[in-house]
């Protein structure tokens, strides 16, 4: 038996083996490791160590480096709940990129709402004897925003105050006595906040001898005329220049802190102080104050998800030092004591974000919330390509919400920003400070696109794609193909904030193949001032973009302006408006088959309006115009301003009489009809002022100039109504529109 056992024993051997390898071969191939799954880290905004698991969070850093560890595999580092205070910014770069087609995700743990925060308390608050309160202030931290229990405290401002006594060169400005600043117990805390056009400028005040003001430089060398950094062109827009109309506010002055809301910075106590607003309690309120610039930096990264996280408190710290906000346009700055000359913005500054990717390359930034920032939301730039922002909110932004690309028309390959997309986002209240900037900006970009955004409450241009003007050096770009298409953009340029010369959609440069389409835009200008807001504006050199099948109603002036002649070879088509503009500008541009000074949208408009945007929303039905088949009169005419040209449905055609007393328009709607509201709007000189409205029934007085338009409620049967001077004068119109 022992015998049978020995000698048997090889061949059972080779036996067993066989069966192991055809076991092995029936089975395929081996299983996977546990461990080749995704790799699970976390953080907590108090994680510490290098464990990172759900039971020993790391803090953001510690999460960081224990992910440049994973290779072969998935990693995700999940964010739980709570503020992540940041004292610098969380620095992400090609080590912490996806590898070998495996990817990389920084996210907010289910049901987690992480918030990296650049904010520093303000606490020990004392009540002084008029009801204001002050806290001390930690050394290098300097408040340009302060934010108390959530809401934005407004630094104090006082009123305006006109050219005629603010006059300022390049020296700088008198009305030190005027304005009471002479006398103001630390008057270089000030700021002088200034707005010509489409152009923004915060200055320090740095010196008050008898009745004139001066400022830090080189913010207000920067401001003046004769840099030939920006051109003569721009000459025209600066402090200096004959479109200056004033100061918008001084701030920043203990001497202004009268209005609930407002606090004032000393920068020699080292103290903010604030008036309360109706309920809050110092004692126990939330006080912070933005203080890091920037939160996260994504520096050539490449295949890296953010999702979830949310973005608070950052600071923009360039307006506060002596370069001040020197503003170009859309949020860029002119900053440096010298630099090159530069007619075409290529040397402009953007302002700092809480979020900037550089070099990025498939980054996706999804379901982020930007909010109460200091300066702007998310940068993409140099040479960000393949990337993504959606389905991201920003609110209540001093600056623009997010800027993509570069102001470098012909940039090396590496740096050209291609195919990055901007969609399903929700920007409200961006620009709160800085009201130059823009809602969403592009600069050279090619494929870029822009789709189902919902824009609202901005106080410039909607969103701006484009740049260079027409210098020389700007003629020849990247710029190509991209797509503006199905956002929602809504009461933008609003005109409490005085800020001229854009549109819902503005663009610049010729960019062959780039497409507006699809976009639902409503009240952009509306109620201005002057003739001014544009729908869609192809300004200066743009060229070779088709605009089809926009809903475009309630704008200020043009639904669509190419007013320049090097704006060549662009085509308007097919798209819905309450008004009509006048022929695009420029060799080979053409408008065809555009539905135009409707007064009810039909349904295909309709459904395109309702489904632009980040979700679903209603749009503004137009009323009813009864004027349209009524028969107008004037008391007289001067020229071809006939008055006919108030009911034509075209608010950039305008009716005007002679001056005279008690000059009057009228239109009789031809039997009586039950009127509810009268639209009036004013020519484009805005010249009709202090007039009645009047019905058989009734009469309205308006004191001051007309609005585009001025509405009034007027309830009743008319067969007849009339706009009348009470004084000597003219009586201009561009519209009269008579509402059911």
């Amino acid at each position: 038996m022992n015998r049978f056992t020995a000698a048997a024993r090889p061949a059972a051997t080779a036996l067993l083996a066989a069966t192991l390898l055809l076991l092995t071969l029936l089975a395929g191939p081996p299983l996977a490791h546990a461990d080749s799954g995704p790799r699970t880290l976390y953080a907590a905004p108090h994680g510490q160590g290098d464990a990172c698991t759900r039971a020993r969070p790391c803090s953001l850093e510690g999460a960081r480096d224990e992910a440049r560890t994973v290779t072969g595999r998935d990693t995700r580092v999940l964010l739980r709940s709570g503020t992540y205070a940041r004292t610098e910014p969380l620095r992400l770069d090609e080590r912490d990129s996806g590898q070998q087609g495996h990817t990389v995700t920084w996210s907010a743990a289910p049901g987690a709402r992480p918030v990296l925060s650049g904010a520093r308390a303000l606490s020990g608050w004392s009540r002084n004897g008029d009801g204001t309160w002050t806290a001390g202030v930690p050394d290098g931290v300097t408040p340009r925003q302060l934010f108390v229990d959530g809401e934005r405290a407004v630094r104090a401002r006082g009123a305006a105050c006109a050219a005629e006594v603010c006059d300022a060169t390049k020296e700088g400005m008198s009305g030190a006595r005027a304005t009471g600043i002479a006398d103001w117990r630390r008057p270089t805390d000030a700021e002088a906040v200034i707005r010509v056009r489409w152009r923004n400028y915060h200055c320090r005040v740095s010196g008050v001898s008898g009745d004139d003001l001066t400022f830090a430089r080189p913010c207000w060398t920067n401001s003046s005329s004769g840099t030939d950094r920006t051109g003569p062109s721009w000459d025209s827009t600066t402090v200096d220049s004959d479109r200056y109309t004033g100061v918008a506010f001084f701030e920043n002055a203990v001497e202004l802190l009268d209005e609930p809301g407002e606090f004032v910075w000393d920068s020699g106590a080292r103290t903010v102080t604030y008036l309360p607003r109706k309920g809050e309690d110092m004692r126990r309120a939330q006080a912070v104050t933005p203080h890091t610039e920037q939160l996260l930096v994504i520096d050539g990264a490449h295949d890296l998800t953010l999702a979830g996280l949310g973005f608070a408190h950052a600071a923009y710290r360039q307006p506060g030092t002596d370069e001040g906000y020197a503003g170009t346009q859309a949020g860029l700055t002119l900053t440096g004591a010298d630099g090159p000359v530069d007619h075409a913005g290529r040397h402009y500054t953007k302002p700092s974000a809480a979020l900037t990717v550089r070099g990025g390359r498939h980054i996706t930034v999804e379901r982020a919330r930007f909010t109460h920032l200091g300066g702007a939301g998310a940068i993409l730039e140099a040479g960000t390509k393949d990337s993504s922002v959606t389905r991201s909110s920003f609110t209540d932004l001093s600056s623009g919400a997010l800027y993509v690309g570069d102001t470098e028309p012909r940039p090396e390959e590496a740096l050209a920003g291609e195919r990055n997309t901007v969609s399903h986002n929700t920007v409200r209240g961006a620009g709160v400070e800085y009201t130059d900037a823009v809602g969403i900006w592009a600069g050279y970009e090619a494929e870029l696109t822009v789709d189902h955004n919902t824009l609202d409450r901005l106080p410039y241009s909607g969103v701006s794609v484009g740049w260079g003007w027409n210098q020389p050096e700007a003629r020849r770009s990247v710029l190509r193909d991209n797509a503006i298409t199905n956002n929602r953009i809504t009461h933008v340029m609003e005109v409490s904030h005085a800020q001229h010369d854009g549109g819902a959609v503005y663009t610049q440069g010729s960019q062959p193949g780039t497409v507006i389409s699809g976009n639902y835009i409503n009240r952009s200008g509306y109620g201005n001032t002057e003739r001014d807001g544009n729908g869609i504006y192809l300004d200066e050199q743009s060229s070779h973009l088709r605009v089809d099948r926009n809903v475009i109603t309630r704008v200020g002036y043009k639904w669509v302006s190419n007013w320049a002649d090097y704006g060549i070879e662009n085509t308007v088509s097919g798209n819905w408006t309450d008004t009509a503009a006048p022929d695009l500008g420029g060799r080979g541009s053409v408008m065809t088959g555009n539905h135009t000074g409707l007064d009810e949208l039909p349904a295909q408009a309709l459904r395109t309006a309702v489904s632009a945007g980040a979700g679903s929303a209603p749009a503004e039905h137009l009323r009813r115009d009864l004027a349209r088949t009524g028969t107008p009169s004037q008391s007289s005419q001067d020229g071809s301003a006939a008055a006919s040209r108030a009911i034509d449905g075209d608010t950039t055609t305008d009716t005007r009489t002679l001056r005279e007393e008690g000059a009057w328009w009228r239109v009789d709607l031809g039997r009586p009809r039950h009127v509810s509201r009268i639209e009036v709007w004013n020519d484009a000189s805005m010249t009709t002022a202090d007039f009645d409205v009047s019905t058989d029934t009734g009469t309205v007085h308006v004191t001051g100039e007309a609005l585009r338009p001025t509405l009034v409620d007027l309830a009743g049967t008319t067969r007849h109504v009339t706009i009348k001077a009470t004084g000597t004068g003219r009586v201009a119109l561009a519209q009269v529109l008579v509402h059911p």
